[in-house]
C-alpha cells in the first residue's frame, strides 16, 4: 500500500523531520522536556550533551521505540508513527547488540528487507539487488559479506548494520554513538560513508561525544540536556557558552 510518508523527491523537494514540544518520561521521571527540532533530508545532524541528557531517548522516540508524554513528530508533514515500515532505521549503541549471534554480514543486511517483503515473505530479485547495493555502498561486499559479524572490527560492525538500514530503504538513520570505540582510521571511513548517505538525500541523526570532530562530520548540531540548549549549524551553535550550559545544566532543578 502506498504511503504519503514515502521519500520520493519531486522537483527538488526536501522532506523534513519536525519534532515539536516533545516530552518523554520513564515512569514519573521526565527525561525529555519540550524538545523541538527540524532537520531536512540530505543533512547530518549531531545530538550533543552529557550522559543522561536524553540523546538515546530522543532517537528512540523518533522511531517509535519509546512513548511520548506529549508533543508530536512529523516526517514529510505526517505523523512519524504512521509512516511505512522501514522509513526509520535505529542503530543502538555497540554494547546493546549481541555480536556473538551466529549470522553473516550478508544475513544482517538481508534482515533490512524483512519489512518490505510481501505476503509470501520470500526474497525476490528486487530484494537481492537492494542487499547487494547496500553492501557495495558501505564497502562490505565480497569476502566481508561472508564473514560472521563476530569476526568484524568495530568499524566494520557499524558499517554492516548501517548497510542493513540502507537495504531497508530507510530515509532517516538514527545512530546512537556510532563512533564510540573506533580508532581514527575507522572513524574517518565511517564519517565519509555517512556523508555519502546524506548526499543521497537521506537524513542522518547521530548522538556524538567527540566535540573535536563535529564540524568534520556533521552539518548541524543540537546541544541538549533533557531540553534544547541550542540548535543550528556547527559554526553557529558550538560555543563555550552553549556547551557550558549543557554540561552543567539540570532540567529538574
Amino acid at each position: 500500500m502506498s504511503n504519503s510518508c514515502g521519500h520520493s523527491h519531486n522537483d527538488g523537494e526536501k522532506h523534513t523531520l519536525s519534532v515539536n514540544n516533545l516530552s518523554v518520561a520513564y515512569r514519573k521521571e521526565l527525561v525529555l522536556k519540550d524538545i523541538s527540532l527540524e532537520a531536512q533530508c540530505g543533512r547530518c545532524l549531531a545530538l550533543v550533551g552529557p550522559n543522561g541528557a536524553g540523546k538515546s531517548t530522543l532517537l528512540k522516540a523518533i522511531c517509535g521505540l519509546v512513548k511520548r508524554r506529549s508533543g508530536n513528530i512529523l516526517w514529510s508533514g505526517k505523523d512519524a508513527l504512521k509512516c511505512r515500515d522501514g522509513e526509520f532505521a535505529y542503530l543502538p549503541q555497540h554494547d546493546e547488540v549481541n555480536w556473538d549471534f551466529p549470522i553473516s554480514v550478508r544475513g544482517v543486511v538481508e534482515m533490512g528487507r524483512y519489512p518490505q517483503l510481501g505476503a509470501m515473505k520470500k526474497f525476490g530479485e528486487s530484494d537481492r539487488v537492494a542487499v547487494q547495493q547496500a553492501l557495495e555502498l558501505m564497502e562490505m561486499d565480497g569476502e566481508l559479506a561472508r564473514r560472521q559479524i563476530s569476526e568484524l572490527s568495530g568499524g566494520q560492525k557499524q558499517r554492516a548494520f548501517i548497510a542493513r538500514a540502507v537495504a531497508q530503504q530507510a530515509h532517516v538513520l538514527l545512530l546512537d554513538e556510532p563512533f564510540t570505540g573506533l580508532d581514527h582510521d575507522h572513524s574517518a571511513n565511517l564519517a565519509r560513508l555517512l556523508r555519502r548517505l546524506a548526499s543521497e538525500d537521506r537524513l542522518v541523526l547521530a548522538s556524538h561525544h567527540d566535540l573535536g570532530t563535529l564540524s568534520e562530520i556533521f552539518d548541524d548540531v543540537m546541544i541538549m540536556n533533557q531540553e534544547v540548549i541550542a540548535s543550528g549549524t556547527c559554526s553557529e551553535v558550538v560555543t563555550k557558552e552553549n556547551l557550558g550550559s549543557a554540561f552543567t545544566h539540570n532540567v529538574n532543578e
